[in-house]
C-alpha cells in the first residue's frame, strides 16, 4: 500500500512538472514568433493543431457511448470561456515581456476563488477567513508594484497589456468554473478533447477573418523549420500541457497541483534570462514584488485546501485534527 501511494504521488509530481515545462515554454514560443506572424495567426496554427490531436478521442468516445451527447452540448459555455481567454492570453504577449504577463496572470486565482463562492455556497468560508485577505492583498499588490517598477511603466501599450492579460485570467477563470459546473458526469480528458473542438473552430475562424493572409503567412514567413517550432509549441502547451495537468490533479489533487504551477512566472523569467534573443527582462525589485504575489497565490490555495480538508472532517465527523485545521487558517 505504501509503496502504491508513493508511485502514484511521483507520478502526480512528474505529471505536475511536465505541464509546468509545457506551459512555461508557451509564452517564450509565442512571443518569439511575435515579430512574424499576428497573434490571430498563432493562435489559429497552434489550437487548430492541437485540436486534430484530440480529435479522435472526442469522435471515438462520442462513436462508442463513452462520451454523453450531452457533452457536446454542455460544452459550449466552457468552451466560449476557453476561446476569449486564449484570444487575449495570445494577443497580451505581443504588448508586454512574458514574464511580466505570467505574473500578471497571477489575478486568475482571485477570479477562481471569489467566482467558486459565487456559484458554489459550500465555498464562501474561503473568502471570509482572514488569511484569503492577506493572499488576496499579497496578489493584488505584488502584481501591481510589479508593472510599477517596469522600465515602460505608462507606456499605452504596457496599459494596454496588463488589463488584457488581467482580463485573461478572468477568463480563463471563468473557463475553470464552466467546466466544474456544466461537465459534470464526463471525465476530464474527454471534456478538454469536446472543448477544445470548439475553441479551435473560433480560433481558426478568428485567423481566417482577422489574420494577415487569412493566416496564411505562418506558411509563406516561416522557415519549415520555424512552422515545425510553432507546432511542437502546439503539442507542448496545448495538446500535451493538458494531458499533463489533468494526470497531476488526479493523482496530485487540485491544490498541489496549483501549487506547483505557480512557479510558472519564475521558469519563464529564467528562460528568458538563459535564451539568446530575450535577455534578463526583469529587474531586481520586480522579482521580489512577484514572488510577493505568488507568494498571495499559495496562500489563497492553502486556505482553500484547509477549508476544503475541514469540510471533510466535518462530514466524517468532528476531529481533534479538524479543529486544529480551523484554527491554522483563522490565526
Amino acid at each position: 500500500m505504501h509503496s502504491d501511494h508513493i508511485k502514484t504521488s511521483w507520478g502526480g509530481i512528474l505529471a505536475a512538472t511536465g505541464a509546468l515545462a509545457g506551459w512555461s515554454a508557451v509564452p517564450l514560443f509565442i512571443k518569439h514568433f511575435a515579430s512574424t506572424i499576428d497573434f490571430w495567426t498563432s493562435n489559429g496554427w497552434r489550437y487548430g493543431f492541437a485540436a486534430l490531436i484530440w480529435m479522435p478521442v472526442a469522435l471515438l468516445g462520442s462513436i462508442r457511448g463513452t462520451i454523453p451527447r450531452s457533452a457536446w452540448r454542455a460544452a459550449l459555455t466552457p468552451a466560449a470561456f476557453n476561446a476569449a481567454g486564449q484570444t487575449l492570453f495570445t494577443y497580451a504577449f505581443y504588448l508586454l515581456d512574458p514574464a511580466l504577463v505570467t505574473f500578471a496572470l497571477r489575478f486568475q486565482i482571485i477570479f477562481v476563488t471569489l467566482g467558486a463562492a459565487m456559484l458554489f455556497p459550500a465555498e464562501r468560508r474561503v473568502i471570509r477567513t482572514p488569511l484569503y485577505l492577506v493572499g488576496l492583498g499579497l496578489v493584488f499588490g505584488g502584481t501591481m508594484l510589479t508593472v510599477a517598477l517596469d522600465r515602460s511603466f505608462g507606456a499605452k501599450a504596457t496599459t494596454l497589456g496588463v488589463i488584457i492579460a488581467i482580463g485573461s485570467g478572468m477568463l480563463f477563470a471563468g473557463y475553470g468554473l464552466a467546466v466544474r459546473r456544466c461537465m459534470k458526469g464526463v471525465k476530464p480528458l474527454p471534456a478538454f478533447a469536446i472543448i477544445s473542438q470548439y475553441t479551435a473552430a473560433v480560433m481558426v475562424a478568428q485567423m481566417l477573418v482577422f489574420g494577415r493572409h487569412a493566416g496564411a503567412e505562418a506558411v509563406t514567413l516561416l522557415t519549415p523549420q520555424a512552422f515545425f517550432w510553432l507546432l511542437v509549441s502546439s503539442v507542448l502547451g496545448i495538446a500535451l500541457g493538458h494531458v499533463f495537468y489533468y494526470m497531476a490533479l488526479e493523482r496530485l489533487g487540485v491544490a498541489p497541483t496549483a501549487g506547483v504551477l505557480q512557479l510558472q512566472p519564475f521558469c519563464v523569467g529564467v528562460a528568458e534570462s538563459l535564451l539568446p534573443g530575450f535577455g534578463a527582462s526583469l529587474t531586481p525589485f520586480q522579482w521580489i514584488a512577484g514572488t510577493a504575489a505568488v507568494a498571495g497565490a499559495g496562500v489563497i490555495l492553502r486556505v482553500q485546501y484547509l477549508i476544503a480538508r475541514r469540510a471533510h472532517a466535518d462530514a466524517a465527523g468532528p476531529t481533534l485534527s479538524g479543529h486544529e485545521d480551523e484554527r491554522s487558517i483563522t490565526r
